[in-house]
């Protein structure tokens, strides 16, 4: 199994301003991004601004 850190995720849900918690392998905005799609389903929400960092 693959080592994973804890990152926030810093977004833009329809034009306002959010963040999540997400277990990620790298920290890269497009596991950000999976990991987004898989808490918000598919939806027909518009996700923009995507920041990754680690957790403190």
């Amino acid at each position: 199994m693959a080592q994973t850190t804890k990152y926030v995720i810093k977004y833009k849900l329809n034009g306002e301003r959010r963040f999540e918690f997400a277990q990620l392998e790298h920290g890269t905005a497009e596991e950000a991004k999976a990991a987004l799609d898989a808490i918000h389903g598919q939806t027909e929400d518009v996700i923009s601004d995507i920041s990754v960092s680690k957790a403190l």
